[in-house]
């Protein structure tokens, strides 16, 4: 074979050598045309519209077509006042409004017979001010404070000596116009006496937190006999009763009791 012929076969098996080289292109799958969107969303809203709206001139057509309804009249009919005369008001024993805006220390316990005067006199004439009622906490200058903020009226006091015993009662009254003081003062005065040691405590029958508490242990004072005491605390509407019983000897249960249950009786 001459040369022109052997270059013309190796032109033509290079053709084909870069032929089988090139990969055959993929054809692209067919596009779908494009769907438009929210046109079924906007169909439900516009029948949704129209529905409410159909409903309403449905519902003033409905209502325009009824008779209006009749309203009741303004004036009520003219109640005849029946005569006779008006129920008698209340005694002074009945209305205890009246007992307790009276003088006080009439409603306090007599003193027994054979019984005594105590060697001190409480209060002034069988009043205590706020001075001295504030005397008898052992803070005067906070109790002072806190029985002004807790509206305090007044209080009776009396006292009498037995011979074997010493009792004194007293009735604290508070005004009550913006707090209920007087339960408050029950529960402070019933909590502190019921946390001594060796105290033994009883509901006051006919009240509702009413306590009589007998101190087991005899108090130590400087330059005093160690003596005993119980002690009574309750309340009535606004006013607060306090019994105390000293003695040398254990005071009994039924010696308290029967103090509170006849002070109370009076209240």
């Amino acid at each position: 074979m001459s040369p022109a012929g052997l270059a013309v076969v190796e032109e033509v098996v290079e053709e084909r050598e870069e032929q089988e080289e090139q990969p055959e292109p993929i054809p692209e799958p067919a596009r779908r045309p494009a769907r438009r969107r929210g046109r079924t969303a906007l169909l439900i809203c516009t029948a949704a519209v129209l529905g409410l709206v159909a409903g309403t001139c449905t519902g003033y057509l409905v209502q325009a077509d009824r008779t209006p309804t009749q309203l009741p009249p303004l004036s009520q009919p003219v109640l005849n006042q029946s005569t006779g005369k008006g129920p008698e008001p209340l005694s002074a024993a009945q209305d205890r409004k009246v007992r307790t805006d009276g003088d006080l220390r009439k409603l306090l316990l007599k003193k027994p017979a054979g019984a005594k005067d105590t060697d001190w006199e409480p209060g002034d004439d069988g009043w205590m001010d706020l001075a001295e009622y504030a005397e008898v906490y052992e803070k005067p200058a906070d109790a002072f404070g806190d029985l002004v903020a807790g509206e305090y009226r007044r209080a009776a006091v009396t006292a009498w000596d037995t011979g074997d015993q010493t009792v004194e009662i007293r009735l604290v009254q508070f005004r009550q116009e913006e707090e209920y003081k007087a339960a408050e003062e029950t529960d402070d005065s019933r909590y502190w006496a019921d946390s001594l040691e060796d105290t033994d405590s009883w509901p006051i029958p006919g009240t509702a937190k009413g306590t009589v508490l007998v101190h087991n242990r005899p108090q130590s004072e400087p330059g005093y006999e160690p003596y005993y005491e119980a002690r009574a605390i309750a309340h009535r509407g606004d006013i607060v009763l306090a019994i105390f019983v000293t003695s040398l000897k254990p005071i009994d249960k039924k010696t308290i009791m029967d103090l509170a249950v006849r002070q109370m009786e009076r209240l």
